[in-house]
């Protein structure tokens, strides 16, 4: 089975081949595929989440259909000390309340198994996976020099009616390869 590998030298391998099924995200109590995944690779994870609503900005905007105000879910995600990603997720407010993910600890298997529970499953994944220049907030956070180039997946999740609800922006630290198949039939 496909899975996320930290080698010696700190090199992530992110297969997203498996990454988002329930039993990986939800694979001994983990709290979303993030702390599956580290955990399955020998890391130690952890996130500070901040959560709060604001106005619908542009890069989620682009895949929520006329919703004006989302619930923002800003993470720092970490492998032990060493901060490895910014993960922002936008979710449309009508999503949120209905799967109750306001509160920073959303239990086993994070805002997807939620999201599921209040009718929301999501179906269809579409990654796009960039390489931009650091910022300098992402620059001093990460610890790199400002201008220097990040992989920058944005993830849109779809329900089985097409409606997209969720969008994340990940944007890597150095060291992350990215794994991905598609099937040929």
């Amino acid at each position: 089975m496909p899975q996320n590998t930290i080698s010696a030298s700190g090199q992530i391998l992110r297969d997203a081949r498996s990454r988002y099924r329930s039993s990986k995200r939800e694979e001994g109590g983990a709290h979303g595929a993030y702390e599956g995944e580290t955990r399955r690779a020998g890391g130690a994870p952890r996130a500070e989440v901040t959560v709060r609503r604001e106005p619908t900005p542009a890069t989620a905007a682009a895949h929520f259909e006329g919703v004006a105000e989302v619930v923002v879910r800003e993470r720092r995600m970490y492998d032990g000390d060493r901060l490895v990603q910014l993960a922002d997720t936008w979710v449309p407010v009508d999503v949120a309340e209905a799967a109750g993910i306001e509160q920073v600890d959303t239990g086993v298997g994070g805002i997807i198994s939620r999201m599921a529970e209040a009718g929301f499953a999501q179906t269809e994944v579409t990654e796009d996976v960039t390489q931009r220049p650091a910022t300098e907030a992402e620059a001093s956070a990460l610890g790199v020099a400002p201008g220097s180039l990040l992989l920058e997946i944005i993830h849109v999740g779809y329900t089985d009616t097409g409606r997209a609800v969720e969008v994340t922006r990940h944007t890597l630290g150095p060291g992350w390869t990215l794994r991905y198949s598609v099937p040929l039939n």
